[in-house]
């Protein structure tokens, strides 16, 4: 029987029992679409995360207005989406909310959980366009002198830094890579992105410099660290911990904000400020939209499109400080 005509509900709506029900189904396959964005999809754990409090924020709201999550209409979505407008969050927050609803109810119909999907015609708030966070190159250069590189640390963190601002790698794919992901003879790098897309991107000569110095001065001696020989063996992870092991996301996250600390930079940049960075320059630099949306791994274009706003409005800051008549 589908779960839109279940047995002892009301023509006005569910009743709190089926309410209690549907939140109880729904935890399982909260369960399971978690597990897909994870071992399907492959986004990072902060993704998973992100959506894991969202759905739960989901449940909570129809358990408590009687909502069967299975059997909700768009109207009673909307409902949720103008709660949460109500209770003081930004659109930007309710839009990853409504993101997050969206895919749930996508996926719940194509497992056959669900025979209708009522979030699919749910309009995205309308808001104040933010543009991304940028670094000046006066920036970038203050973050990567406070790399000391006569330490082992010091090195990896300051090639770890170049290949961020020479690739435009998200942290996550950043945490991934392997000793063979960097081709010097090609100067390219392999990242696999969301989905475990691969891609390749090209890498400049002073990245590459200091990714061959870490790899030859800092790198053993920070895998000969581990308690156990890391079961990656040499040709393993590129960027490894104190302990010898795989620095993950949240660790080279970790090493990115306390290196903008000692720069006296903007303490809400985050790894991901080097990633818009890198497009921004491209954009600004003549390279085609197309090309962009590869190297960044987008699937969209039109997710890469903000940059040529950011492009415009730099030149626009560059003609206010440089023409006289701009004062």
């Amino acid at each position: 029987m589908s779960p839109y005509h279940r047995e002892g509900g009301s023509a006005s709506g569910p009743s709190r029992r089926e309410a209690s029900l549907g939140a109880s189904v729904l935890a399982k396959e909260r369960r399971d679409f978690l597990a897909y964005l994870g071992w399907v999809r492959g986004l990072s754990e902060n993704t998973v995360r992100a959506y894991r409090a969202d759905l739960a924020s989901f449940a909570s709201w129809a358990e408590r207005e009687g909502v069967d999550p299975l059997c909700a209409t768009h109207r009673e979505l909307r409902g949720y989406l103008a709660d949460l407008t109500r209770g003081g969050y930004t659109v930007r927050t309710v839009d990853r909310h409504l993101s997050a609803v969206r895919d749930f109810y996508g996926w719940m119909l194509r497992d056959g959980t669900c025979s209708i999907d009522p979030a699919a015609a749910l309009a995205t708030p309308k808001g104040e366009r933010h543009l991304p966070k940028t670094m000046s190159d006066e920036d970038v250069q203050k973050l990567l002198a406070t790399c000391d590189p006569s330490t082992a640390t010091g090195l990896r963190d300051r090639a770890f830094l170049e290949l961020l601002y020479a690739s435009g790698a998200r942290i996550s794919e950043v945490s991934r890579l392997n000793v063979p992901s960097i081709d010097f003879g090609r100067a390219q790098a392999t990242l696999f992105g969301k989905g475990s897309k691969e891609r390749i991107v090209p890498l400049y000569g002073v990245a590459l410099d200091w990714l061959r110095r870490y790899l030859d001065e800092a790198r053993q001696g920070l895998a000969s660290l581990a308690k156990r020989t890391p079961p990656e063996g040499p040709a393993g992870a590129l960027f490894l911990s104190t302990r010898g092991r795989r620095m993950s996301a949240d660790a080279l996250r970790t090493a990115f904000e306390a290196h903008v600390r000692l720069a006296g930079l903007d303490p809400t940049l985050t790894p991901h400020a080097m990633r818009h960075t890198y497009a921004t320059e491209l954009v600004a630099g003549g390279a085609d939209l197309r090309s962009v949306q590869e190297l960044l791994g987008h699937e969209s274009l039109s997710t890469t499109q903000v940059y040529t706003h950011l492009s415009v409005d730099r030149l626009k800051d560059a003609t206010r400080h440089a023409h006289p008549r701009a004062q």
